[in-house]
């Protein structure tokens, strides 16, 4: 199977994330999201929202927004991550640390 894109992995997430039940959902934010940048996002969006005149529904949603878009960026270092440390492996292998040409 080839690698997704940044916007099929996008959509991924966001079809697996509403799938999710809040203790999953807590779950992830306690081990993934630091409580200043879940502090920082709320407040960042209660400023944003009231700036532009966003209201209701779309104003208390903001904040949920923003995390999404943050896990969406930590799973993407990760996945970048892990595929740099597999090419690294596999110069390992080949007894040394230099492309092959």
């Amino acid at each position: 199977m080839a690698p997704l894109n940044h916007a099929e992995l996008a959509w991924e997430f966001a079809d697996l994330f509403s799938e999710l039940e809040p203790e999953q959902i807590n779950e992830i934010l306690a081990k993934n999201v630091p409580l200043e940048t879940l502090d920082f996002f709320q407040k960042y969006a209660e400023t944003f929202s009231s700036a532009l005149g966003v209201e209701d529904e779309a104003a208390r949603r903001m904040p949920n927004l923003l995390l999404m878009g943050y896990l969406l960026r930590v799973l993407e270092e990760r996945l970048i991550e892990g595929n740099d440390e597999s090419a690294d492996a596999l110069d390992d292998e080949d007894g040394d640390s230099e492309p092959d040409a």
